[in-house]
Parts: structure tokens; sequence; C-alpha cells
């Protein structure tokens, strides 16, 4: 039985509803009867319980299509490679990814052989859970459909789902810290001869444009921070942990809020990405755990040498080898309403997809570039949560991340009622380290992006018996720490979780030291010695650092900026008055009445951060925490950089208008 639906107008934070719907069968090859209890509490959240995997499933399936119908419909359409079949091929996703390159990704990504291989590796429990939710999903649907589905997605792309498109959704996130920021240059790889430099798409280069910035923005948008506090500090003795992703809240990796129960199995709470039939990030009765986007790389660019007589082929230890020709076709929707199918080739190396972007990437008579992206043979990434999800100790918990090694690309912090507080970043890192990435890369290309030599054998990837997957890093070498008075991260590399037990000396695939912290980090760490001076952390405390809106970077250089107000602004100081006022008013606040300072301010110092020489005390690896400071205004090439950004703020904010004010902005980093 599914009970469920809080009554309209009458829910309250406390209150929970139900009504009883009779059980329906799944899939016709299962021919078991599903059931489940769904309750909603306040702001309707769905807590749901079930007797068995299958029956959670299904509940979790039915309150997902309740709640977000249009938003998962959409996403199988994207996974599906259909896109341009429903919605045109020059529009864009809900991560404004151009649909035809987006639909060309998935279409090779997702062939049957991937599914099957996916669904292969599932043991029963996932297989029940994945079952269930088609047979929610697709209950809920028959019952929207039949009374009127919403208008957003009334249309011919709504359908009944399949366990098919749950493998696709999930193997659609775990492509999202490689092969997936890549979907434009994947598209647009073609040899040399099928090239016409002097008929350049402006479509494709915009669409390029697009994916360079989205790229730069990944860790940002699809970060966030954590803090774990443990019995050293905390107030009442057990752990404390902080939880603040910074995923969107929209589209496919939005997060969604629930409660699942088995009676004497599983007790777990948190939130879920869209399509996954368990908890991401959460809590049981034992501990807490949350999730921070890693610096570590989860992919490797190959530079292939070809073959001087065809663009096709690449050379491996002085032999030619013949690339791998895929054809994918994608369905696309013509001017006149009718479909036409676009085929196109995809060429890949024994390392992956050749990409090609114009003046970084590119593919021409000499080279061309594949990608390695190591979480696509991550197939134990729904067992890894799912045994999080059931841990009953700490130790469990990290036991089953060691094991299983299914975390994608993300950290994981947690604490449990002992006061522990724990953090691993431990992932699916491909498996080159320091001496090996000094012989196969070249040293100019730095290490934003890893590229190996792809001629030479000896440049691949190693493989260790400790791992769960070939080619990748054992968990034992990536770092973690288990302390009793903190960890903290917030995207930076795992260096400086804790400064009292600096984690060094790992692959620069993993984690990098010696380098600067981001503001959010150095925030986290001044706030955590400020609470350890005066006494013990409570949950207000950890509550007040993500609500209180402090500014922490005006500490840094607001003194300098207002005594740049007050030196000699010559013919720009009526200009710079308004401004110059604001921010001595300022009180380093983002609250919505703190005035327009903050504004600008935030363009101030985002207009700076391309000034290299800006600081006044330069970055010191032996004081990272307190490292960059102040605002070097004494230097002519940073006050002239100062007053043009000032002066472009004022024009900015002028601009904006007097609605500018109500919003808070980016963040600053």
């Amino acid at each position: 039985m599914i009970m469920s639906r809080a009554l309209p107008g009458f829910l309250f934070a406390g209150l929970s509803v139900a009504v009883v719907l009779p059980a329906q069968a799944l899939v016709a090859h299962e021919q078991k009867a599903a059931g489940a209890e769904i309750r909603r509490t306040g702001f309707g959240v769905p807590h749901i319980v079930a007797d068995d995997e299958r029956g959670l499933g299904y509940g979790i399936g039915y309150a997902y299509a309740q709640d977000n119908l249009c938003l998962l419909a959409n996403e199988i359409v994207t996974v599906n490679g259909e896109r341009s079949r429903y919605f045109g091929p020059d529009k864009a996703t809900l991560e404004q990814r151009n649909n035809m390159a987006s639909d060309l990704l998935f279409q090779w990504l997702n062939t049957p052989q991937a599914l099957a291989d996916f669904w292969k590796a599932q043991p029963p429990e996932i297989r029940q859970l994945m079952q269930g939710y088609v047979a929610g999903y697709n209950r809920s649907l028959a019952e929207q459909t039949a009374q009127g589905l919403p208008q957003p997605c009334a249309a011919d792309w709504v359908r009944p789902i399949s366990t098919d498109d749950l493998v696709r959704l999930t193997r659609r996130l775990l492509v999202e810290g490689g092969v997936g920021q890549f979907t434009e240059a994947f598209a647009s790889a073609k040899p040399p001869s099928a090239q016409k430099p002097l008929q350049v798409d402006s479509r494709q280069v915009q669409a390029l444009q697009l994916a360079a910035a989205r790229n730069e923005r990944f860790a940002l948008e699809r970060g966030s921070n954590a803090v774990a506090v443990g019995r050293d500090l905390s107030a009442n003795g057990r752990g404390m942990l902080l939880a603040n992703p910074h995923f969107p809240w929209g589209g496919g990796m939005r997060f969604y809020q629930m409660h699942l129960t088995i009676p004497g199995k599983l007790d777990v709470m948190g939130a879920a990405l869209p399509g996954l039939p368990l908890i991401n990030i959460g809590f049981n009765r034992h501990l807490a755990w949350s999730h921070t986007v890693d610096t570590s790389k989860h992919f490797t660019l190959h530079r292939l040498q070809l073959d001087p007589k065809d663009s096709t082929r690449y050379l491996l230890d002085g032999k030619s080898v013949a690339m791998d020709k895929q054809q994918v076709s994608v369905e696309v929707k013509q001017p006149d309403g009718t479909l036409k199918a676009v085929p196109r080739i995809i060429y890949s190396s024994k390392f992956g997809p050749v990409v090609q972007w114009p003046g970084k990437l590119d593919w021409d008579e000499k080279f061309a570039f594949s990608l390695r992206d190591a979480n696509l043979k991550n197939d134990r990434v729904l067992q890894q949560w799912y045994a999080m999800d059931k841990a009953d100790s700490l130790k469990a918990f990290q036991d089953s991340v060691h094991r299983i090694q299914g975390i994608p690309w993300v950290n994981t912090l947690a604490v449990d009622a002992k006061g522990q507080a724990l953090y691993m970043n431990i992932s699916v890192v491909p498996n080159v380290d320091a001496v090996k990435l000094a012989k196969c890369s070249d040293p100019r290309i730095g290490t934003e992006l890893i590229v190996l030599d792809g001629s030479r054998s000896e440049c691949n990837w190693d493989v260790s018996p400790e791992a769960a997957q070939a080619g990748i890093y054992p968990s034992s070498r990536q770092p973690q720490l288990l302390r009793t008075d903190f960890v903290q991260h917030s995207n930076d590399s795992a260096w400086m979780v804790n400064p009292a037990a600096p984690l060094k000396d790992f692959s620069p695939l993993i984690s990098q030291d010696g380098q600067p912290l981001g503001q959010r980090a150095r925030f986290a760490l001044d706030r955590l010695s400020s609470l350890e001076k005066a006494g013990k952390v409570s949950v207000e405390n950890l509550q007040a650092m993500v609500m209180d809106n402090e500014v922490y970077h005006a500490g840094q250089v607001l003194p300098d900026l207002l005594k740049f107000c007050a030196s000699e602004l010559g013919g720009d100081a009526a200009r710079l008055a308004p401004l110059c006022t604001a921010l001595k008013a300022w009180d380093g606040r983002a609250d919505l009445n703190s005035g327009i300072g903050f504004m600008y301010f935030q363009r101030i110092v985002t207009s700076m951060q391309a000034v290299a020489s800006r600081w006044r005390v330069i970055f010191d690896p032996q004081n990272p925490a307190h490292t960059p400071s102040g605002l070097a205004i004494e230097y002519p090439e940073v006050a002239t950089a100062l007053r043009a950004a000032m002066l472009a703020a004022v024009d900015e904010v002028a601009k904006a208008g007097p609605e500018c004010v109500k919003t808070q902005g980016k963040p600053l980093l």
C-alpha cells in the first residue's frame, strides 16, 4: 500500500496526514506487489516506510513524481539523448548545455551494452530499489495523467520510465566530473579532413565559450561547505555536522529531502539527487555525513601522436593504431515539426573519446586529444551510498568507502554520536603519481588539466591490486583524517582540513599542498578558532556560520578600500563619493538591509581578482589561514587598477538600478 497525500491547505509543521491507497504490482517479470507508507510532515517532506527495498523504492518513486514529475521527465529526455527530437537542436538543457551536443554525448554514453553491464553489476538490494522506484513513479504518472499533467510537462515527451532510465540518470551523474564537462568539445570533434576552417559555425563557437565558462564554475556551482565538530569542541560532547551544499535549486542536480525506513534494517533521513532511490547526504541514529566537491582529477587527457598518413590513426609504442568509430544517430526536430535522423561518427582511442577545443585541444594533422574518464567504469556508486545509509557506526561507514570506492567526485565529512569527526578525500581518481606525471606530461601545461603522452603505453594509468577498479588509486593512498576536534572543507585540496594535521605528499591528481585556501575555508578556520577560544561550539554557532551573512573578505580589504577613499582622488572624487560613502556606512554583512555598500564591494573585489600583485601580504604556505591579505594600494599599478574597478562598480550599480540592493549576489571566493 501507499499511504500518502497531505490534504491541501492543511499541512503544518509537526502534522502528518495520510490516505491509504491499495498496492499495485510491479513490472510483469517481478509479479510481486510493492507497498509503502508515505507520511508528509511540515513543508511536505515525505517519510517513507516499507518492509523491503522494493517497497521503499516504490514509495520514493511515487513521492518524487508527486513533487517533481516535470523535472525528472525532462531529465529522462536528456539522458536518452532525445532533446533535439522534442525541443530542437539549438536550445539548451537545464544546465545550459547545447541540446545537440548533449544528445550526442548521451547516445554515446548510454549504449545498450553499457546499461546492461551496469545493471548486471548491481546487487539484489539495489535492483529492487530501482524496480520499486520505476513502479512508484509510473503509478504517480498514471494518476496525474488522468487528472491532467502539470502545464510545464503536458507534452508527448513525458512517458513511463524503466530501470534503464534510472541507470542512464546514474551514469550521467558519474561523468559530471569528467567527460560531462567536455560535452561541447566531445560533440565538435572531427578529423581535420572533415573540418571547414573558413566556415566557422558561430553557434558552435558560442557553445564552446559557454562551456568553458561553465567548466571554470564547476566546483563553485556544485561546491559545498562542511564543518564536522568532534567531542573536544562540541557543546554536547557528541559529533556535530554543518552541511551546506551548493548544488543548484533547479535542474538535474537539485536535492530532494526525504526520510527512508525499513524497520530493523534502515532508518536514514537526508537528501537525494533526481532518480536515485537512496540518500546521498544525511544522517541516521549513529552518524551524519555530507559531501563537498573535491579538487581531485577524475579524468586525464591523452595527447595522441597521429599517423602522418591518416589523422584517424595514432601511434602507440611506434605502431599505428586505428581509432574506434562509433556511429550514433540523433533524431532532430525540423522547423516544420518533422523529424530527421542526423548521424555522427564518434572517434575514440584506447583511452576514450577524442575531444576538440579550438585553440586549446586542437585535432590537426599531428595531434589529437583523447579523454579517459575514471568514472565510466564506476558501477559501484549506488552500492556505496546505500552502504553509507545503513552504516551503524563510523567505522562501518568508513570501511564501506574504503572497500567499495564508489564515491565519484566528492569528499566526505562525517561525525558520530561518540564525538569523532572524519574527513575522507576518497573518490575515483586515475592512478598517476608525481613521478609518472613528470615523465609523461608537459610541465608547461601545469596541473589544471592533466595531459599525458598518448604515444607511450608506459604513460597509461597504473594498476593496483588493492583498488576496487583497474587504473584508479586504492583508498589507502588517498587523504583521510579522523579527529576529535574538527575537520572542515570548502572545495580546496585536502591539505588544510585541519591545520594541526596537514595532509601532504599525495599525487597531484589527488590533492596538492602548499596552495592558497579559498575564502570560505579561511572563514571556517577563523570562526572555529574564535569559537574554540570562547568555549565550546554549539548548534547555534554552526547555524550562524551559514546564516549570519558575515562577509569574511571585508576584514581583509575593506580598511584599505576606505583608506584609498580618504586619499586624493583628483578628478574622480565626485564620481566616487557615493561609493566611498556607502562603503564607510556598510556593516560588512550581506543582509538585505546592509545597504548598497555590499554591492559596490562585491564588484570591486571581483574586478581586483585579475590583478596578480594586489596583495600587500602575499601567500605564505606556513600561514595559509591568514594569507594573502591587505590590498597593496601603495603600489601604483594596484592603485590604478583599484581606481578603475571602483569607477566600473559605480557604473554597474547605477545601471542595475535600485533593485540590485535587494539581491545578495554570488559568493566572493
